[in-house]
């Protein structure tokens, strides 16, 4: 069914249904992912860099142990551009596949990051669900926090014809027009332009809707949520980015910013988010 080389760079995984889920071990980067409807739902752009320091443009890049240049790490943190290593893989009673990927530290993350922790990816996928989840916990002796995201490119006919419900009345940081806070009143969220707000204390469920259809897209852990979109005047900065690119994916990332995770020796922290289609 998924004859698989664990040493593989990128892995391509198959369900019984006809879902089908593609994930680097680059970063634990879930890079594509087909329901058993055959759409594709992840965003992944034809000019992405593979190189071992660059971080992959789509699909479902993983954000830690910082947000952004929310910190005096790198941007976004080291995860996203780290090798993981595959723990397992294989399908469950359900019919559904199971996939785990493994991150800890060492000495290239202790030069930046001084902190001793394990981090595990877990990608669960069949049917009309993707699910993906993050869990960190700390190995070493002293407390440390951190920030971190799912930060998913969704998939999207025609970035115009979008709405996303379920933000109404959250507070929310402005990040495109210089970190204003503001509240959100729209009942569902049309994308104009460029757009990059943290929505704090977001609920457990939005909806994406397009003429289409609906993806549902739930989080649990992740207290925040992050909608991004650059317009057409930064992405057109991105050398990594297909020509109009920007207008055929959604960021909507399942995130932790507002109140950091703080970890005590032994503590682990899961956070997670599903998309049904």
């Amino acid at each position: 069914m998924n004859d698989l080389d664990r040493s593989a760079p990128i892995l391509n995984f198959v369900t019984a249904d006809g879902a089908r889920m593609t994930v680097h071990r680059h970063g634990a980067h879930v890079s594509a992912w087909t329901p058993a409807d055959g759409r594709e739902r992840l965003y992944l752009s034809g000019r992405s860099d593979y190189r071992p320091t660059a971080a992959i443009r789509g699909g479902i890049p993983v954000i830690f142990p910082q947000f952004a240049a929310l910190g005096p790490l790198p941007k976004h943190g080291f995860a996203r551009t780290a090798n993981w290593s595959l723990i397992d893989a294989a399908a469950d009673d359900g019919g559904r596949f199971v996939a785990r990927f493994a991150l800890g530290d060492d000495a290239t993350t202790r030069a930046i990051w001084p902190q001793a922790f394990a981090a595990e990816l877990r990608v669960l996928f069949g049917g009309a669900r993707l699910a993906v989840s993050l869990t960190v916990t700390n190995t070493g002796v002293d407390a440390f926090a951190f920030t971190a995201a799912l930060h998913t490119y969704l998939a999207v006919e025609a970035i115009e014809a979008v709405r996303l419900q379920g933000l109404k009345g959250l507070h929310y940081r402005d990040t495109a027009n210089g970190g204003v806070a503001a509240v959100e009143t729209a009942d569902r969220l049309a994308i104009v332009g460029e757009v990059d707000r943290n929505y704090f204390d977001a609920p457990q469920a939005l909806l994406l809707h397009e003429p289409q259809g609906t993806l549902r897209i739930e989080q649990s852990g992740f207290c925040d949520t992050v909608v991004w979109n650059p317009g057409p005047a930064k992405a057109a900065a991105l050398a990594d980015l297909d020509p109009g690119g920007y207008q055929r994916f959604l960021c909507v990332e399942a995130a932790v910013i507002g109140r950091p995770v703080r970890l005590q020796p032994g503590e682990r922290w899961v956070g997670s988010q599903t998309l049904i289609a």
